[in-house]
């Protein structure tokens, strides 16, 4: 990662910085519904932005990560879903994303998260300690693309729900 680059807490004043780069970085991406800047707003709107993250240069914000909490059906606390996390097109595959995701995960284990799951590349995440989990399942996504990492050894069993600003499409209510 280039040392010129800076990760630091979203400011007042950066919410369309981040629109724009989330919504460059899933234009071509084919298994996106591209609502991802969306679900951000939508987060931010619900004062559910747990982390939200930057990495800037030279001023400039080139990538985004947002941490939100989810309900499991068990009855666990302090989970947290990971996403959108978004880095633009040219500064993608420089490890920009990945140290979004290192930091993100460090601060929330700091802050007595209990682990944190996410929908995302089976490839990728594994890297980071992420797992499919037994017992635990979001309705309406296929297994090998949900993962969860415990902080605490624990696995939360049920049904996880991620926030409703993840459904979140663009559109107004109505």
């Amino acid at each position: 990662m280039d040392p010129k680059i800076i990760l630091r807490n979203e400011r007042d004043g950066d919410a369309s910085a981040i629109g724009e780069v989330t919504a460059a970085a899933f234009m071509t991406l084919e298994i996106s519904n591209h609502t991802e800047q969306f679900i951000i707003e939508a987060l931010r709107a619900a004062k559910a932005l747990t982390l939200s993250l930057v990495a800037q240069i030279n001023g400039a914000v080139i990538g985004h990560i947002a941490f939100s909490p989810v309900t499991i059906s068990d009855g666990s606390r302090d989970w947290y879903g990971l996403g959108p996390v978004s880095v633009l097109p040219a500064y993608q595959r420089q490890g920009i994303g990945k140290a979004l995701i290192e930091e993100g995960l460090s601060r929330l284990k700091a802050m007595h998260a209990q682990g944190c799951c996410l929908v995302g590349h089976p490839d990728y995440y594994r890297q980071f300690g992420f797992k499919n989990p037994a017992g635990l399942v979001v309705e309406g996504v296929p297994p090998q693309v949900f993962f969860a990492l415990s902080f605490d050894g624990r696995s939360p069993q049920g049904t996880l729900t991620f926030h409703a600003g993840f459904k979140a499409d663009g559109h107004a209510a109505g």
